[in-house]
């Protein structure tokens, strides 16, 4: 172990022999960890830190508005005037995160059986 190491993981143990880190927020529960699985591991620390100072690559800036869309359409009646717009652009956010090769399973809300009603309507 290098000599940092060991001052780290000393000043760590004093500070939780003196209480220091005891009842911070979150303590107790899990971590909540982003998925970067879809990210090259070499781009990973690059894009986790361009996140925390809020920038997004693209895909996942889409992904976030895919979800933002998602929920507001699952508070939305389908006869809501703003309903069809975003509908539309959450089908076209779908599509680009697939064409991207990105996972869209976390879209299966409730707009999808709104979509497959409108669907069976128009036929």
């Amino acid at each position: 172990m290098w000599l940092i190491d060991q001052l780290v993981e000393q000043h760590i143990r004093d500070a939780q022999a003196s209480g220091e880190l005891d009842n911070l927020p979150g303590q107790g529960k899990p971590l909540v960890l982003d998925d970067d699985s879809h990210v090259p591991a070499e781009l990973r620390a690059a894009y986790r830190l361009l996140k925390n100072s809020g920038y997004l690559p693209p895909e996942l800036e889409m992904k976030r508005e895919a979800i933002e869309l998602d929920t507001m359409l699952k508070s939305l009646d389908p006869d809501d005037q703003r309903y069809q717009p975003n509908l539309r652009r959450l089908t076209l956010l779908e599509m680009k995160l697939k064409q991207a090769g990105l996972n869209t399973s976390f879209l299966h809300g409730a707009y999808r059986h709104h979509l497959k009603l409108r669907l069976a309507g128009d036929k």
